[in-house]
């Protein structure tokens, strides 16, 4: 059995003063040995933690505790390791970056589409329903689901520049997803704004589909990026297929390496003999650069620790009596 627990969610949940809720939850995430990075907002909370099963288990039990949080969906993986080396636990005006922060997916948000019936939309799909992916290149270039749309953005913030090219296709069912679904709350919703009537979300995102008895992954084609150590995972069991290419010789890889030269530190696929031949490198250019770092095969470097300390950053240390917990 796989002894950690990864688990990926969000809530759009009004938090009143995001700061002290940031102490309270940084200091409940050292308590109970969970790592990863959370994002607080005032509206709301978005997390990619692993720890312990039983730390995750109580993890998720005392956030939906917390009226708030009581509709918050976690998506749950299990894996042999930790999936961080650290813990953060920032404030930020979003929960994602999306130049739509006017945006409450509270009051207004595309449907929901829950996976099974995600997956029948794709089987029978016809020319007036559209897939559309509102991920970033590198995302959908590694993976992506049959016959969708992708658009080319660097970030999630580019997204509503890049609606104006969509309006073509105001007229017809437009499903949108992503990773995990939080970026869909806001996507589908700035579509219903610029007139979009016909708008659905994948609810849960790629993940929670691919975890489902009832669709195995079917139809999603390549792997999914991860923001955690495992960069990469595979979602398909039914009909898997590569569809990255190595960034050097073009071939089918769905190997993703960070470029050996930090100071380039390229997140791209690149094939295992390149990877040899490179020496972990993405370019000629990289391979010479005097800061490549020793490859060992897998192309993914370890973050320096740098005297990681867990509290720092807090605005106080841990004060509470003996016995004591903080509560989320």
């Amino acid at each position: 059995m796989k002894n950690y627990s990864i688990l990926l969610y969000y809530c759009y949940a009004r938090i009143e003063d995001p700061e002290a809720f940031r102490e309270q939850h940084h200091l409940y995430c050292i308590e109970n040995n969970l790592k990863g990075r959370i994002i607080i907002a005032h509206e709301g909370i978005n997390g990619t933690i692993s720890g312990g099963r039983e730390d995750c288990q109580r993890y998720m039990d005392d956030l939906k505790a917390d009226p708030r949080f009581a509709h918050t969906d976690f998506k749950v993986d299990h894996n042999d390791a930790n999936a961080f080396a650290k813990l953060h636990v920032r404030v930020k005006p979003e929960i994602v970056h999306s130049s739509l922060s006017h945006i409450d997916p509270n009051q207004r948000t595309g449907t929901y589409v829950e996976p099974a019936e995600f997956k029948e939309i794709l089987k029978n799909k016809t020319d007036d329903v559209v897939i559309l992916d509102v991920r970033s290149n590198y995302e959908h270039s590694l993976g992506k689901f049959k016959d969708a749309i992708t658009l080319d953005i660097e970030n999630f913030r580019d997204f509503p520049e890049k609606v104006e090219e969509l309006k073509a296709l105001k007229d017809k069912k437009i499903v949108t997803y992503c990773t995990g679904g939080i970026k869909c709350e806001k996507a589908s919703a700035f579509l219903l704004e610029q007139g979009f009537e016909n708008v659905y979300q994948l609810h849960g995102g790629i993940i929670k589909y691919g975890m489902e008895e009832a669709t195995q992954g079917e139809d999603f084609e390549g792997k999914c990026y991860v923001f955690d150590n495992r960069v990469a995972v595979e979602v398909n069991k039914v009909n898997p297929k590569v569809v990255s290419t190595c960034y050097v010789c073009g071939t089918h890889s769905d190997r993703m390496v960070n470029c050996a030269n930090a100071e380039c530190n390229r997140h791209v696929p690149i094939c295992e003999k390149c990877g040899w031949e490179m020496e972990g490198a993405c370019s000629e250019a990289c391979k010479s650069h005097p800061d490549k770092r020793p490859y060992d095969g897998t192309g993914y470097y370890q973050k320096e620790m740098n005297g990681y300390n867990p509290y720092r950053g807090l605005y106080r240390k841990k004060e509470e009596p003996q016995g004591t917990t903080s509560k989320l």
